[in-house]
């Protein structure tokens, strides 16, 4: 039942696009010019026109009326078939204007493209199918008679939502018991007289509740967070499979991919990473799960120290029993009417109390009420309510008859949502369900499938089309039916699981996600669009069913959907049926998205991929293609195709100027060495990842970039030795580019013929001034064009210079104040690097500078230059850099000095920060005031004293302070003063690794250390240190499970515990 409601979800924008195709010039020109009836079209309009009036009528009625809803859904897929009828005939039309087939040409020219095929057969049926199509549709509109539908009701018009009333997906109501009785417990060191080493708390409630952000609130706890060693979060839902829960932990834990599925092998390596250590565990959203199963995983806990604790997520209380938790099961209640009203009215109308709307609020909280007391409900219907402000908009929601739906699977509130949500976000909402659960959207993936697939369309306004679908995004981000979150520090997107099965239901008349239990309930000769989880092997049995798919617009294979899939791309394997792609696919010829990537055996694309001549997005991305068949330059809708990783890809087709809708191509990371000449005829390209200039005569020359002038996000400019003439530079007209954000200029050696001529090309290549990320690599010139220091780059955060052999001096950044990021490598003529422009950065690396002498830290009135934002610094490969490091670093985070070996860390100017012993100023450790360091790396410095010996005693008790942070140290062939290392001023240290201090003697702690002062140490390591006599300590520090010692022939015992 609730799956006929929704059939109407395309309707009325689908009617729009129908009309808006016949009506349009070009179309009918095409049907004159080919003396095809163009009464057809005129018929086919009134009856477009006469079903659009009732639509919103048949919406609200088809609640209630079972012919309506049936009617509703036949309709739906007689336009899906009438649209892709239109399509080819607009592709026909395309073909004729890109292939210069027109009127004007030689008769006999006409008339051998008439009587060739498949032309012969278009132009001969074409009539027919146009006259059966309208025939189908006259059906309907005699149809709506009989049913009762009345033209005329008003719709919902969408005209977007200003920016600034985004949801705050921070606020949470009504928590704050359940988070404070869940909170004792995790801290509490009770078993609850148990004996159980590990306490497991479960949360049961129903979907929606807030199981999930509780868990979150909880995991992210500042409190909660220093009493556990570990953590690790997994997410279950249906497939309680062990093997598949222990690898997503290990992953977790690890922070790195795992690729074996051997469950033992996945046991123990587990079993080793928690050992000895207070590790906290989420188990988020287990749906069942047998007594066995918990038990093989309850083995592995055991390794654990007392006091762990697991969280468990789950609808369902019997598995909490099967877990037999040692805490009481903590059942998660709906939230009371004024709890769901704050956070309802939190969502419609932002900040509390920024509106005072006395009348809504009465009537809000009568739909407060109907939310069942589900958080997720209530930010739903916020959102929906957000848009509306008037008084008879909320009474329509709260006595709308979709609250009183019988045999309905999914939450009222939540469907009643999705039935106010504008036609043009209906279909864009009910798209994303071929997203399975728990799946991370990419944003701009999305809108360009929603383009691909006609569910976004420019605006009147002049917006583009990827202006309007990142509008329309946003749109189902602020009313909750998508979340923005934070993974790694990077921004993500994702759907609740409710929210998934809303979309899944409103669209699974037409929308196949292979692994589903019901996919085989689909009629798939009338399924258009589907999805399936890319898999080692996918041999053709797989697929085998898809032959009677003809109608199938979307072949999509998902992604990776783990968080460390970009980081890892080549990581997993994956082999694809050669059947499939030669035989199945190009039989599915109306095709709009397919998306083949990361297959490893794909090495070349059929001929036949030119018959997909609907097709509009194409993604070969990471396969071991070497070039694109020249038949796919007859796919003149393509808008998107991506090759980006295509690591043996050396050439495009010559004809790739007949994509004249292309408006994405990604070719990063290819081995392409020439692009050819016609790509210059695409007008519409917004994404070009990378430009490659030509040293041939009538090959692509850099001015050609002017053609593109809509350019946006990423752009690489490769070869730029290839450009002898600076005015053809500044013709590329870069300036005007507004929308890059990151540029790459790159010339391919450092082997100039004319540096002059380099440095007046760089000179004439500057960016507009909204750029972010700038990159300049193997450029020739001696210095670097004023622009590069200009006040005017106020939007820059990110600078990387690099193998630029010729250039003497760095370029003056000190106004550049947004710069975040200096990336500094292989300048071997530069000798000295001064101050001014490093204050605002938060990374500074220089590696390799063979020739840096000076790094001045001097600055105005003889003071030090102060670094108050670094984080992280690198100096690698400095032979000759000599003095001293910087002296204030309070944010740093991560110091590596590597093969510097005059740096010298003994301070020459007297500050506050330095500690006399003995009558001296020293400096006992390179930088005292290090409060956030939490990495340190000492390579190649054999010079550094860094430990003083003789300082240790006096210092001790201003040492201990300083180092409170860093948990990870490692000196490589350094410090060659170094006899004794302090183990016991780095409190928190977790990870101690040393290669090559000859005259180390002992690692030390303070007399009253025990092991359990040392609890934080998980890893020793300690290489070539001919004289180190001894260790710390008899016993093993209760958490070290890696300790390796090697070629120190003086030590004579290990401590207790850790083997041999």
């Amino acid at each position: 039942m609730a799956v006929a409601f929704v059939g109407e979800a395309f309707l009325s924008a689908s009617v729009e696009v129908l009309l808006e195709r016949i009506v349009s010039h070009e179309f009918l020109y095409f049907f004159r010019s080919k003396e095809l009836d163009v009464s057809l079209l005129k018929r086919l309009k009134i009856t477009l026109l006469s079903l659009q009036a009732v639509l919103n009528d048949a919406e609200e009625k088809q609640i209630a009326n079972p012919a309506i809803k049936e009617w509703l859904d036949e309709l739906t897929h007689a336009l899906y078939d009438a649209d892709d009828l239109l399509d080819e005939i607009n592709t026909e039309a395309l073909r004729c204007k890109v292939e210069g087939v027109s009127q004007s040409q030689p008769i006999s020219d006409q008339v051998r493209n008439f009587l060739s095929s498949p032309f012969k057969r278009f132009y001969g049926v074409i009539n027919n199918e146009i006259q059966a199509a309208f025939q189908r549709l006259e059906q309907f509109s005699l149809q709506k008679d009989i049913l009762g539908l009345r033209e005329g009701v008003s719709s919902r018009v969408w005209h977007g939502t200003p920016t600034s009333s985004v949801v705050d997906e921070s606020a949470i109501y009504g928590r704050d018991d359940d988070k404070k009785i869940l909170k004792d417990y995790l801290l509490s060191e009770e078993d609850n007289g148990s004996g159980s080493r590990i306490g497991v708390i479960t949360i049961v409630g129903m979907g929606g509740v807030g199981k999930t952000t509780l868990a979150k609130l909880l995991f992210n706890d500042h409190e909660v967070k220093e009493k556990f060693d570990l953590k690790a979060w997994a997410y279950i839902s249906k497939d309680f499979d062990v093997c598949k829960v222990t690898k997503s932990l290990l992953e977790s834990v690890s922070s790195k991919p795992v690729v074996t599925n051997n469950l033992n092998t996945l046991q123990v390596e587990l079993q080793q990473s928690l050992c000895n250590k207070r590790f906290l565990l989420v188990l988020d959203d287990i749906w069942d799960g047998s007594y066995n199963d918990w038990n093989k995983l309850k083995a592995i806990f055991k390794a654990g120290e007392r006091g762990s604790k697991i969280i468990i997520t789950t609808r369902d209380e019997n598995v909490a029993l099967a877990m037999q938790t040692s805490l009481p099961i903590h059942y998660l209640t709906s939230l009371d009417t004024e709890d769901c009203w704050s956070l309802l009215s939190h969502h419609a109308f932002g900040a509390p109390n920024s509106m005072k709307q006395s009348k809504l609020e009465v009537i809000g909280k009568e739909i407060a009420k109907r939310c069942g007391g589900l958080p997720l409900a209530a930010e739903a219907l916020g959102g929906l309510l957000r848009t509306k402000l008037m008084e008879k908009e909320w009474n329509r929601v709260l006595k709308s008859n979709i609250w009183d739906l019988p045999n309905v699977k999914v939450v009222p509130a939540l469907l009643l949502s999705y039935h106010y949500l504008p036609a043009p976000l209906k279909r864009c909402f009910s798209y994303c369900s071929i997203f399975p659960k728990n799946s991370i959207l990419n944003k701009n993936m999305m809108v360009q499938l929603w383009i691909a697939e006609g569910l976004v369309h420019e605006s009147k306004s002049n917006k583009s089309m990827e202006e309007v679908g990142d509008e329309y995004f946003e749109e189902l981000v602020s009313r909750s039916l998508i979340r923005r979150q934070s993974i790694n520090e990077k921004e993500a997107f994702v759907m609740h699981d409710l929210i998934n099965e809303l979309a899944t239901m409103v669209s699974s008349a037409y929308c196949i996600r292979l692994e589903d239990p019901k996919a085989h309930e689909i009629h798939l000769e009338r399924a258009r669009h589907l999805s399936y989880n890319r898999g080692r092997y996918d041999c053709f049995n797989k697929f085998g069913t898809l032959d009677g798919a003809k109608c199938l617009r979307t072949f999509l294979a998902l992604p990776l959907r783990h968080w460390w899939s970009s980081k890892y791309p080549n990581l997993r394997r994956h082999y694809l049926s050669n059947k499939l792609l030669f035989d199945l696919l190009p039989a599915m010829a109306r095709l709009r998205v397919l998306s083949l990537s990361h297959y490893n055996n794909i090495t070349e694309v059929p001929e036949s991929i030119g018959n997909l001549t609907h097709l509009r997005y194409l993604d070969l991305s990471n396969t071991k293609i070497e070039r694109l068949p020249d038949a796919t330059c007859k796919l003149y809708n393509l808008q998107t195709l991506l090759l980006s990783k295509c690591w043996l890809l050396t050439e495009l087709p010559e004809k790739i100027g007949n994509l004249v809708n292309l408006r994405h191509l990604d070719i990063t990371d290819t081995e392409l060495k020439e692009i050819p000449v016609q790509i210059a005829e695409l007008k519409n390209l917004q994404t070009l990842s990378n430009f490659v200039v030509s040293k041939q005569q009538d090959g692509l020359k850099i001015s050609e970039l002017r053609k593109f002038p809509h350019l946006q996000g990423k752009l690489s400019i490769s070869k730029l030795q290839n450009v002898t003439n600076p005015l053809e530079a500044f013709e590329a007209k870069l300036k005007k580019k507004e929308e890059i954000v990151e540029l790459a200029l790159k010339w391919n050696c450092n082997a100039s013929e004319d540096s002059q001529v380099e440095r007046l090309v760089l000179e004439q290549l500057q960016p507009s001034t909204s750029l972010k990320k700038l990159t300049i690599k193997s450029y020739g010139g001696t210095s670097f064009p004023n622009w590069l220091g200009d006040s005017s780059f106020g939007n820059m955060v990110c600078l990387r210079i690099s193998d630029c052999d010729h250039c003497w001096s760095l370029p003056p950044l000190g106004q550049l104040l947004s710069l975040k990021e200096l990336i500094i490598s292989g300048l071997k003529s530069v000798r000295s690097v001064g101050t001014e422009f490093y204050r605002s950065s938060s990374t500074l690396s220089f590696q390799p500078f063979p020739s840096l002498e000076e790094w001045n830290l001097i600055g105005v009135g003889d003071t030090f230059v102060e670094f108050p934002i670094l984080k992280r610094l690198f100096l690698c490969d400095c032979p000759k850099l000599k003095g001293n490091l910087p002296n204030n670093l309070p944010s740093l985070t991560g110091l590596e000095l590597s093969k510097c070996p005059l740096l010298n860390s003994q301070q020459q100017h007297p500050n506050p920060d330095e500690v006399a012993s003995n009558g001296d100023v020293t400096r006992p450790l390179i930088l005292l005031s290090l409060y956030s360091l939490r990495e340190l790396t000492i390579s190649c410095i054999p010079s550094v004293t860094s430990f003083p010996e003789n300082a240790l005693l006096a210092l001790h008790k201003a040492l201990f302070p300083r180092y409170t942070s860093l948990d990870k140290l490692q000196i490589f062939n350094s410090c060659d003063s170094l006899t004794s290392f302090p183990l016991g001023c780095f409190p928190v240290l977790k990870s101690l690794f040393i290669l090559g201090c000859k005259n180390l003697k002992s690692i030390t702690v303070t007399q009253r250390a025990s092991p359990q002062s040392l609890s934080c140490l998980q890893s020793l390591s300690v290489y070539a240190c001919p004289n180190l006599e001894s260790l710390p300590f008899p016993l093993a520090p209760p958490n070290l499970n890696n300790l390796l010692v090697s070629s120190c022939r003086k030590l004579k015992s290990l401590p207790v515990g850790t083997g041999k």
